[in-house]
């Protein structure tokens, strides 16, 4: 279950909401995981405004948008981390409606360890994630 964090210089993006729902929504997607609310409800992203001035590059251009996903341990193989990473910047470059950010666009995918994630005051691992989504889908029912 995911989080993602967008850091851009205020005013960036119009629909701040919209942008994180989509991000939320892809690494989903990518994570290929059921629809159901305990990824729905856990896999989130927040828009970090930051003053322009607080953003530079060895060079001293400051026009970059990072955006770190924060996801469990072994969930993106290389064609997901690919794919994650090229819909990401694609979606930061269209909620910004500037095509040119996708050069100036840095997705960093972290790992969480097993146990990692944490939600409810427990400590989360694969196998606790898993039995959770099985309940849930069992619920469901066919």
């Amino acid at each position: 279950m995911p989080m993602i964090d967008v850091y851009a210089a205020a005013g960036k993006f119009s629909d701040k909401h919209k942008l994180a729902q989509d991000l939320a929504n892809a690494v989903m997607k990518w994570e290929k995981v059921p629809p159901i609310n305990l990824f729905k409800k856990n896999t989130a992203a927040f828009v970090h405004e930051l003053s322009p001035d607080a953003i530079s590059n060895a060079a001293g251009d400051s026009d970059y948008v990072r955006v770190q996903v924060l996801t469990p341990v072994g969930v993106l193989n290389r064609e997901k981390q690919i794919g994650v990473v090229r819909e990401l910047t694609d979606l930061v470059a269209a909620a910004a409606n500037d095509p040119t950010l996708v050069d100036r666009t840095w997705v960093l995918i972290t790992e969480s360890p097993d146990g990692g994630w944490g939600i409810n005051g427990h400590a989360n691992t694969g196998e606790d994630i898993l039995s959770a989504a099985q309940s849930e889908l069992k619920k469901q029912g066919p």
